[in-house]
Order: structure tokens, then C-alpha cells, then sequence
């Protein structure tokens, strides 16, 4: 039984599911090259059905999340949703109401699912869906937070776990909490929209000139230049608080936008964001105890995009006195077509497990059509080569950084060494060049460590629990490798790594050589792709890359690739 999911909202895309094995799963943006696309998901939904060999005729079962009042006003009129993601992403002039265009964002999307919301999305999608051909179907509506909540519980491998959901607004709500227990997913409380602290960090990061729902993260690195203080002396610390297993607000977003904006006023940007992380951060270790106490759980999956930020989940993993803690990897709205999916063969089916061992579940191209792609461009010598990890690593060792594009494409922001920049940990000097040339990244932001599994213990602290292979929680490093890994630990010794083990095993193999020549079996992973573009897809989009970047060494798929014209 086929079970296609959707999402046609904040980072669109498709996923697949057949009985109990998810078959495909990608995002929007990576075919129309518009970061975090909003658009009805056309190329993900007819990648998934061409990836399976099937016809849209031989899926029956399909799934789509989120009835509220403006997701459903945006399905009517798409223009309106065009307009905002162009505003978002500040690719339009400043308009002359911009304020009002956030209050009015902040008081619609608070209102949740009204009478009516359900009707008008099902015959909006199934509109779509019957152009695309799809015929005798089986549409199911699915609450935003219930799919987050599928996601968590259902790759998580815990038996016995609760379950939370934090973001900034979906269905009128910005968290939940489940049970999942003998098979069985239970919602147990929710949290309303108007209690929101994932609208609050996404108020400060447009207040701070950043666009929302995209630079959050930026926020967080930027708060370890602040110089620090106790929370007491915070002067944000009145805006939420937590009241047993309830988020306060204490006022609406539209006021608390408004007092956000005037402490911004004579605050410099570092400090502000070291206010509103440490808020973040204490509301949620606190947020976390709670349950701990009240549900008693030793494990804790998690999803939705509040849970993207590392150092908050870092604290609850090591403060909350929890066993251990799962964040879906793509725990924003991005992997809500996926839980709709999920949801829908719950609900049917009784399936509430699937393995999850990787996240590599797109589009993979083989050696003749990459050599096909390849000899379009006269500037690229390239060969096959029968030990590119060996290669790739002595190439890294020389302080080279590489494009390194390999097998399927990873599901989420991640890219988790099959769309990589890979280089040297240590080295200052291509640390510098990727910024500068590659990436155009602000220079507070970290790049990221992938490491051998069998590192973890020796490097990090605190490393409990499972294998965490898709960098959602940072860790501290130990002192005696900071100088090792200087270009992938942050101001204040954390890192968010990549644990890698037999489920890249070509990716394994570089870094276990890698270990032989530095010693430490560690890389910088950078996702493939140049500044402003989402992660890479197919060879093409790598090829690009290397030409507007004049990057020297690519490897894709089994070839070996020197550009000519390099830097």
C-alpha cells in the first residue's frame, strides 16, 4: 500500500511510503532552487512516483498537514503566499507597511482552524492533485502538530518515549505533548499559538535584521559573543514563564513585538541575542524537567523547527534527567509531509515504526549519467577512481577542501556527507577560503564536524546515549582536541556533529583514513551548495557550484574531477 504525503506550505515538498518503509522523501526547493520553497510540491511529488517506477494512478492513499484559516486562505490565493516568501526573504524593497504586515501574520495565524478551513484545503489540493493525474484517491487532512509528532515518535526506535512538539505556530498551536506506548501515540496536552516562544525567536531574528524562519540559527552563534551575564539580570526574563508543564506568554506576539523592538533600540545585536537564547534556553530545560517529573519518561523524541536549535536541546539532553533524547532531523516544516504520511498509515495501517538508520532518502544518479553531465564542460578532467575515499582524504590533508557529492540525497537541512564541503578541521586557512569564496557565510557562524562513530566517546563530552548521525544537538569538546578542531568548535567549545558509521560506509572510509593521516577521525562538513542556493540535488547543480566558486577537487559519484579553472 502506497501512502503519499505533502506539504504545500514554508519549505514544500513530498514523501512516499509503502507498508512500513519510507521509499522517498525530498523538499521543493532542491528542484526549483528557491531556498525553503513555498510552492504546491509538483517536482518532489513526481520525483517520488518516478524514483518507485509508479504511475499517480497507483497511489490511492494521500495525506497533506496543516487546516488553518491562513495556510487554507493561501491555498485559494497563491499570490498572497508568493508575496510573503518574497517579503520573508527580503527579495523585494522594504514595504512602506512592514510592521503592520507582521501584526496582521501574528493575529491570523493565532486563529487556527475555523469551520469550513477543511473543506476548502481538501478541494484546493485534490484540484492539484487531479491535474497531475491522480484518480480514485483518498485525501486525509492531518493536524500540523499530530505529523511533527508522527515524525519524532516513529523514527525515534524508543519503545516507550514521550513525545513533544515545539515550533512557532501550526493549527493554532506551537506545542504538544504525546505518550507513545505499546504502540500507541497519544496526545495527551497542547499549548496555544499566542504562548508562542518559537514566534518570539523568530521575532528577535527579524528584529535583528535576519530573516525569520531561515537565520534562527545565526541568532544562537551570534550569542556567544556577548559578553555574558545571569539570568536574572536578563531583561527578557519576564516575557514567558512556566507553570508546570504550561509555556506563558505574557503577552500577545503583536505587544510583544512591540516591546522587542524598543529593548532592540539601545541594545547592541550580540547582547540581544544572548538575552532571547538564554530565554530560549531556560524556558525549555525547565519546559523539559517538567514533563520529566510529570510523565516520567526516560526517553524524550522531539520535532518541529524550535527544536533545530542545538544548544537548547545540548541543555535538555544533559539538565533534564532524561535517559536519553531524538530530534527528528528534519524537525521543521519541511518534514511534515513525511508525518502526514506517517499519520495517515497509523491510522489505517497500525504502523508506528520504521527504520530510520539514515536520512538518505532522494534523488541518486549513476556513473553514465554523471559522465554524460560531465563532458558538457570542456574545463573538467575527470576519471574514474577505484579509491576515492583514500584519495579524497589525502587530498584533505593537504589542506584542500573538496566538493564531495555521493549516492542518495539527504532529507533536511543537513547535509550529512553525501552533498558535502569536506576539509581539514584544523586549518585556519581553508576555514577562511570557504567563507569567503564558498559559502559567504557571517563569520560567527560555526561549520560543523562530521566523526567516526568510534571517536565519539574520545572527543566529546557528555556523549551518552545513542549515535546522534544528524547533527541536532551540539556537544562540548574536550580541551585537548580544540586545537584540532578549531575550525569546527564554536567560541564556547560546543560543536554540532555528524556521527558516521556503517551507514555511509564510503563516507566511513574517508574519515577512518582521514584518522591514519591527522590522527583524529574528524572532518569540516559544510553543506554542497553556494551561498543563497539550497543544498545540492543532482550532478549539475554541483558543477555549477565548482564553476561559480572555482573550486579545484570535486568528487561525484565514483569520478574524480579537477577544474581547471580554480582558484
Amino acid at each position: 500500500m502506497y501512502i503519499l504525503g505533502l506539504w504545500d506550505g514554508h519549505d514544500s515538498g513530498a514523501a512516499l511510503i509503502k507498508n512500513n518503509k519510507i521509499i522517498y522523501a525530498a523538499n521543493e526547493e532542491r528542484f526549483t532552487k528557491r531556498k525553503l520553497e513555498i510552492k504546491f510540491p509538483y517536482n518532489s511529488i513526481n520525483a517520488a512516483l518516478k524514483f518507485e517506477g509508479i504511475k499517480p494512478s497507483d497511489v490511492k492513499t494521500i495525506a497533506f498537514p496543516t487546516l488553518e484559516l491562513t495556510k487554507t486562505i493561501s491555498r485559494v490565493f497563491p499570490s498572497q503566499k508568493e508575496y510573503y516568501y518574497k517579503f520573508r526573504r527580503r527579495k523585494i524593497p522594504k514595504p512602506r507597511f512592514e510592521t503592520l504586515m507582521y501584526y496582521q501574520k501574528y493575529a491570523m495565524t493565532s486563529i487556527g482552524v475555523l469551520p469550513l478551513c477543511s473543506q476548502i484545503s481538501r478541494y484546493e489540493i485534490s484540484k492539484k492533485l487531479k491535474e497531475m493525474g491522480f484518480v480514485n484517491f483518498k485525501l486525509y487532512g492531518i493536524d500540523h502538530h499530530k505529523a511533527h509528532a508522527a515524525t519524532a515518535a516513529f523514527t525515534s526506535g524508543f519503545k516507550k518515549q514521550l513525545v513533544v512538539t515545539l515550533d512557532g505556530v501550526g493549527d493554532g498551536l506551537c506545542s504538544s505533548v504525546s505518550t507513545f506506548e505499546n504502540n500507541n501515540l497519544e496526545i495527551k496536552k497542547t499549548i496555544p499559538a499566542r504562548n508562542s516562544i518559537g514566534i518570539f525567536y523568530e521575532q528577535i531574528t527579524n528584529i535583528l535584521g535576519m530573516r525569520e524562519l531561515e537565520d534562527e540559527g545565526k541568532i544562537m552563534a551570534m550569542a556567544d559573543y556577548s559578553y555574558p551575564f545571569p539570568f536574572k539580570e536578563n531583561k527578557l526574563k519576564e516575557l514567558f514563564e512556566v507553570n508546570k508543564t504550561d509555556i506563558k506568554a505574557r503577552f500577545g506576539p503583536i505587544k510583544q513585538y512591540k516591546i522587542l523592538s524598543d529593548i532592540a533600540w539601545n541594545t547592541p545585536r550580540e547582547q540581544l541575542a544572548y538575552m532571547a537564547q538564554q530565554l530560549l534556553e531556560e524556558v525549555l530545560v525547565k519546559y523539559f524537567s517538567n514533563l520529566n517529573e510529570e510523565y516520567g519518561y526516560e526517553y524524550i523524541s522531539t520535532s518541529g523547527g524550535t527544536m533545530s536549535n542545538v544548544k537548547a536541546n545540548m541543555r535538555i539532553r544533559e539538565e533534564t534527567g532524561i535517559k536519553d533524547m531524538y530530534i527528528f532531523p528534519h524537525m521543521g516544516d519541511g518534514g511534515i509531509a513525511l508525518g502526514a504520511a506517517m499519520c495517515v498509515n497509523y491510522e489505517l495501517n497500525q504502523i508506528s515504526s520504521y527504520d530510520f538508520d539514515n536520512a538518505y532518502l532522494g534523488n541518486e544518479y549513476d556513473d553514465e549519467y554523471i559522465r554524460t553531465e560531465l563532458k558538457k564542460y570542456k574545463q573538467f578532467d575527470f576519471e574514474l577512481d577505484k579509491n576515492k575515499s583514500k584519495h579524497a582524504a589525502e587530498l584533505i590533508s593537504k589542506d584542500n577542501y573538496l566538493f564531495w557529492f555521493q549516492g542518495r540525497m539527504e532529507y533536511g537541512p543537513r547535509a550529512l556527507g553525501n552533498r558535502s564541503i569536506i576539509a581539514k578541521p584544523s586549518s585556519d586557512t581553508v576555514k577562511d577560503r570557504l567563507n569567503l569564496f564558498v559559502k559567504k557565510r557571517e563569520w560567527f557562524q560555526p561549520f560543523a564536524p562530521s566523526i567516526l562513530e568510534e571517536e565519539r566517546d574520545r572527543i566529546l563530552q557528555n556523549a551518552r546515549g545513542k549515535y546522534n548521525k544528524f547533527m541536532t544537538t551540539a556537544y562540548k569538546v574536550k580541551k585537548e582536541f580544540e586545537e584540532n578542531m578549531k575550525s569546527v568548535v564554536h567560541v564556547d567549545m560546543t560543536a554540532r556533529p555528524q556521527m558516521v558509521g556503517s551507514e555511509n560506509k564510503s563516507y566511513m572510509e574517508l574519515l577512518k583514513y582521514i584518522k591514519k593521516l591527522e590522527g583524529l577521525g574528524v572532518v569540516l562538513n559544510t553543506s554542497l551548495n553556494i551561498h543563497g542556493m539550497p543544498i545540492a540535488m543532482e550532478p549539475k547543480d554541483i558543477i555549477y557550484a565548482a564553476i561559480d566558486t572555482k573550486t579545484r577537487y570535486l568528487f561525484i559519484g565514483n569520478y574524480f574531477v579537477e577544474n581547471k579553472k580554480y582558484i
